[in-house]
């Protein structure tokens, strides 16, 4: 998911890339803040290929090396293997310093003990992060990194096909959505909605909408949850909007592309990340004049729908000799103003809802930021990973109830797999 993530930030140009691991240039505990504060030390931070435009390093560099004396230096990760490149780093004697970790993996870098617990941080400079995203950065009551950025899905619609439909407005709950979307089907001939069977993400952001949990407590280990009624809910409504739509039911939105599949003209809108209406805009140039972007419309007008909200943590190494002098980098990056720079150059989701005017004009992230307040994750565990492993005994479920089972004995036939998969030890 981080991977789709990275595709969604447009960037000027890439960061600074070094090879060097956590230097080795001392110690800094009992060191104080300030311009000689810890001179002649180097942080090391690293971010994934994609997440910093150069400005922003530019400029935070900067800040930083002014106010500590300290110089940083960002080494650029690539995306594959980064978990276990990751995992490796923490256990050695000499790890990165800061490290950017995906929201959702948090929690199991976390349970290995190889992150530092950041919860004087978070009461110094987190007392206004938006609670859906600082969620992610909680493991086991204490805060083990600080929530940097974040993006979640949006409806991607065809203004031409809502205009030949008679629509003139966007819906603003998902009834008006619905009757819309039979509009369509009615006045035109295109498919009012590309959505296949299994685009799990947006499933669980309807259990989200809902207050569902996908897995609950049994004793002391966790078991699947996906047989309760609020879930059953979440996937009836899923139904609902797949009965617009003529996408195969065993597929996912990757197979084939669903933005190229809308790209093609002949569809009213998909459900989908900002990044995947650039892939539409290269299947079809043509296109890009007619899109336009909604917030996912929930059951009420107040509330948009819940969305998985995927996006990035910052964490500071539990073995890094540079705690204080990390923390004087977070202070710095997640700090008003480099954190709305942040915003306003990659178009994501920052931390706090006060600094989403820097997405004003970015039509994309102007729609998304209004159903992160009300968003989430995938359950915070570290047994929750191999739940999702393919094939993902969810997406089998989301097949089985299009195809006609009650969401209830769908939900019997994959349980036992899923506690299966929670069971693994880790």
């Amino acid at each position: 998911m981080k991977r789709k993530l990275a595709a969604a930030i447009v960037i000027a140009g890439m960061m600074v890339s070094v090879s060097a691991c956590g230097g080795d240039d001392g110690d800094d505990s009992g060191k104080n803040a300030g311009p000689d504060g810890f001179k002649g030390q180097t942080l090391t931070v690293w971010a994934m290929d994609g997440s910093t435009p150069d400005q922003w390093v530019k400029d935070v560099t900067a800040a930083f090396e002014k106010k500590t004396g300290a110089k940083l230096k960002f080494e650029t990760q690539k995306w594959d293997g980064i978990q276990q490149k990751i995992t490796t780093a923490l256990s050695e004697s000499n790890p990165p310093d800061v490290l950017e970790v995906g929201n959702t993996q948090t929690p199991a870098y976390a349970a290995t003990g190889g992150l530092a617990d950041l919860s004087d941080l978070k009461k110094e400079i987190g007392a206004d992060w938006t609670p859906s995203v600082s969620q992610s950065s909680v493991y086991d009551g204490k805060q083990y990194g600080a929530p940097w950025y974040f993006a979640n899905r949006v409806v991607v619609y065809n203004k031409k096909i809502w205009a030949k439909a008679g629509l003139k407005d966007t819906p603003k709950t998902r009834d008006e959505f619905f009757k819309d979307l039979e509009t369509i089907g009615k006045k035109t001939d295109a498919e009012p909605i590309y959505l296949p069977g299994q685009n799990w993400y947006f499933f669980d952001g309807l259990t989200i909408g809902q207050g569902a949990d996908l897995v609950k407590k049994d004793g002391d280990k966790y078991v699947s949850n996906l047989g309760d009624p609020k879930v059953s809910k979440a996937m009836e409504i899923y139904k609902k909007y797949a009965s617009y739509s003529k996408a195969p039911k065993d597929k996912d939105e990757a197979t084939p592309q669903q933005a190229e599949v809308f790209a093609k003209g002949k569809t009213g809108a998909f459900i989908g990340m900002g990044w995947e209406a650039g892939t539409a805009v290269k299947a079809n140039k043509a296109i890009e004049k007619d899109l336009g972007y909604f917030t996912i419309p929930g059951q009420t007008a107040d509330k948009p729908e819940g969305v998985f909200l995927g996006g990035s943590n910052l964490a500071v190494a539990q073995g890094s000799k540079k705690q204080a002098l990390a923390k004087e980098f977070l202070k710095i990056a997640l700090s008003d103003q480099y954190e709305g720079e942040l915003a306003k150059l990659n178009g994501v989701i920052p931390n706090k809802q006060a600094l989403e005017s820097n997405l004003k004009g970015n039509a994309v992230a102007e729609a998304a930021a209004p159903g992160a307040a009300v968003g989430g994750t995938t359950p915070l565990i570290p047994e929750w990973g191999a739940v999702e492993n393919n094939p993902n005994p969810i997406k089998s479920y989301m097949t089985a109830v299009l195809n006609g089972k009650s969401p209830a004995d769908a939900a019997k036939q994959v349980e036992g797999e899923i506690n299966k998969r929670l069971a693994q030890q880790n």
